[in-house]
């Protein structure tokens, strides 16, 4: 059964255009019937003027007003005439623009006209009944009408003129306190950048400062503690023979003192030792000897060397690994840290128990220092790893204060870290964190230079220099003494000379001479490398130590003096 078609809207106003003067009438009824349906009035003036313009190009056409008040809401205004879709009228372009939609056919042109959402039966109703009432007036009323309107259009378009004048007047006012607020505010961000420049300035200052101040330091500490070792050894050694058996007999009173000599030298000879350590490590004198370490047997050196020193009713435990452990490190540095970590905790642990173990996790060696001891006071935890500082109160015990500082330097240079965990009363955990084989060293990070000459009589001292100059030098040349030295160097132009003081047929001080009479070779820096106490050496770029050469200082010393 066929779906029967939807029942046509009555019309509310038809009319026909039959001669110049219909057009004035069209539009006015256009606006009237807009009206009666509640339509604003901007909405009126816009299907008034959409059916001026059509009507004048449609004189003859019949024009029918419908309002659809089931599903959309809109007014449709079809215009018919024969063939009027043909050459659409000119008026169309201007009645889209104003109409919500515009459909051009051959006999027809329909204009529609959104409703609002109010309209319904009864007010179509009401509305052909005010349509019917209404009568046409003069072209001349709705001419009128229609000026009325246009002065109204024409103030409107006023008022909005002057509101753009107002607003550009405020925008440009606006845009002045900009421009100033900009122009402040680049001015203080200049300023401000000015001091900031000043104040990396000065920060480089100071870190040049520190750094010379850090450096003079350790020298300081090393030469010292080279020069304190010799007597205090001496004083030891003095000690003993004066105790032998073998010498000549003392009295108690002799002999209880000397005891007390040789006690004080000895603690004075290792708070010696822990400073010579400490500089060797802040100068970057120590490089970790890589190989593979037994755990278990470094365990057990450390089980039996440090077990006399528990205190009575203080359990010392020193528990193997579960599993084994492919460890590859430097055992000597291993060792001395896990000395330093034991003997601190059996030195402040007077009840309990100190206990030390490892295990792997992921992928890393952990091995946890742990005591019932004094613990450490919250206020001091975050100064233990400080050079020379002490924890302070009633268990105060002597030392330099560098012991925990060198264990932490130690595992940095081993690639790990040391932390602690401590609860005052009731005892700390230090953990010591390691790679279980050393991150393999990256070239890149390395300096490069075209051609070294290394100047040394000892054939040995050359090999080693040869060594920890790979990959930093394209190509290493050498010489066994000076004269030799100097016709390579004229002959190979080097980018760096590394030369040894003290060599048989010539010092290494006269070579630095006879380059820096050479103009093509007065600008080669070189660098000193002697086993002899020197603090600085005239015309050379830098002097280092031969007893404690390392690859990483080469590496430095090389960036520092070729660029």
């Amino acid at each position: 059964m066929s779906e029967s078609p939807a029942p046509v809207p009555e019309p509310l106003l038809r009319m026909t255009l039959r001669e110049d003067q219909d057009v004035f009438v069209v539009r006015q009824r256009g606006r009237e019937v807009a009206a009666a349906l509640g339509m604003e009035h901007q909405d009126q003036v816009r299907v008034a003027t959409a059916l001026s313009e059509i009507g004048r190009h449609a004189i003859g056409a019949m024009v029918t007003f419908t309002a659809e008040v089931s599903g959309r809401l809109r007014l449709v205004i079809v215009v018919e005439a024969d063939g009027i879709g043909i050459s659409p009228p000119e008026g169309t372009a201007a009645a889209g623009r104003l109409m919500d939609e515009v459909h051009v056919e051959r006999d027809r042109i329909s204009l529609m006209r959104r409703l609002p959402a109010q309209v319904g039966q009864e007010r179509l109703a009401a509305a052909r009944e005010e349509l019917a009432a209404s009568r046409p007036t003069t072209a001349l009323d709705e001419l009128s009408v229609q000026n009325r309107q246009l002065v109204s259009a024409l103030e409107e378009v006023q008022a909005h003129r002057d509101e753009l004048l107002t607003l550009n007047a405020e925008l440009e006012e606006t845009n002045r306190g900009v421009m100033a607020l900009y122009t402040q505010l680049s001015e203080e961000l200049e300023q401000t950048n000015q001091g900031v420049v000043a104040l990396y300035a000065e920060l480089d200052e100071r870190s040049a400062q520190l750094r010379e101040a850090n450096e003079a330091k350790s020298r300081f500490l090393a030469n010292v503690s080279h020069e304190l070792r010799a007597p205090v050894t001496a004083i030891i050694g003095l000690t003993r023979l004066l105790l032998d058996p073998r010498s000549e007999p003392l009295t108690a009173d002799q002999t209880h003192q000397l005891d007390l000599v040789q006690g004080s030298a000895a603690d004075l000879l290792a708070r010696v030792n822990d400073l010579l350590d400490l500089a060797k490590a802040e100068s970057n004198r120590i490089e970790p000897n890589w190989a593979p370490v037994d755990l278990s047997a470094v365990f057990g050196q450390l089980r039996g060397t440090l077990r006399p020193l528990a205190k009575p009713g203080v359990r010392f435990e020193v528990a193997d690994p579960a599993e084994p452990v492919e460890l590859v490190t430097d055992e000597v540095l291993l060792t001395q840290i896990l000395r330093n970590l034991l003997t601190n905790a059996l030195k402040f642990t007077d009840a309990g128990s100190v206990a030390m173990g490892a295990l792997v996790r992921d992928g890393r060696l952990h091995i946890a220092v742990a005591d019932t001891g004094i613990g450490i006071p919250f206020a001091e935890q975050r100064r233990v790893f400080e050079e020379f500082h002490q924890v302070r109160g009633a268990h105060q015990a002597g030392g330099t204060g560098l012991g925990l500082p060198y264990a932490r330097r130690l595992a940095t240079l081993l690639g790990g870290g040391l932390s602690m965990v401590s609860e005052p009363g009731e005892g700390s955990t230090f953990t010591l964190d390691l790679p279980l084989r050393p991150a393999p060293e990256d070239d890149q990070d390395l300096p490069h230079v075209r051609a070294v000459l290394v100047v040394d009589d000892e054939a040995a001292a050359r090999q080693a220099l040869r060594e920890h100059l790979t990959g930093i030098a394209e190509h290493v040349h050498e010489a066994a003494d000076a004269r030799s030295a100097l016709a390579i160097a004229m002959r190979e132009r080097p980018s760096l000379i590394f030369l040894d003081l003290r060599m048989p047929g010539g010092d290494g001080g006269e070579l630095i001479a006879a380059l820096a009479g050479v103009p093509e070779l007065s600008g080669v820096p070189v660098v000193v490398v002697t086993g002899a106490d020197v603090g600085h050496v005239p015309g050379a770029a830098a002097v280092l130590g031969k007893s404690a050469l390392t690859r990483r200082m080469i590496a430095d010393v090389v960036a520092r003096v070729t660029t």
